[in-house]
């Protein structure tokens, strides 16, 4: 079994913040996270950078890739280690998939903090897309 990867938008200062709690709950280290605009991160998960701009993409430990609150209740349960997220995910899908959305197409409004392509230039060279704004 792989480590599982979170593929997050490494221009999006909210995205960051967000990251920046998910970190603190995974405690053992069980989640990787990666931005898609790190050369091949996209295709090394079976996604497009289109596909990672619209949306979080997760490759669990068995391979199986999800993406947007399907991804969030993943990354979540894995790090705190249930399988309680993605039940309840299961049960609430539509609405989950909608608040995500909205935040989604948002995020650029949000709180956030520097963004990783603005302190690691270098890690984002083939990265393209709009650049979240920061405000925190």
């Amino acid at each position: 079994m792989e480590q599982p990867v979170l593929v997050f938008d490494g221009q999006c200062g909210f995205c960051m913040r967000a990251l920046g709690w998910l970190h603190r709950l995974d405690r053992k280290h069980r989640i990787e996270t990666v931005p898609y605009q790190r050369p091949g991160v996209p295709e090394s998960i079976g996604a497009t950078p289109s596909e990672c701009e619209q949306s979080l993409q997760w490759r669990g430990p068995d391979s199986a890739r999800l993406e947007g609150a399907a991804a969030v209740n993943a990354a979540f349960g894995t790090a705190v280690g249930t399988s309680l997220p993605l039940a309840l995910y299961r049960r609430s899908a539509g609405l989950q998939e909608r608040l995500y959305r909205l935040v989604a197409d948002n995020r650029r409004r949000l709180p956030g903090v520097s963004p990783w392509c603005a302190r690691h230039p270098e890690d984002c060279a083939g990265g393209s897309g709009p650049s979240c704004g920061v405000r925190t």
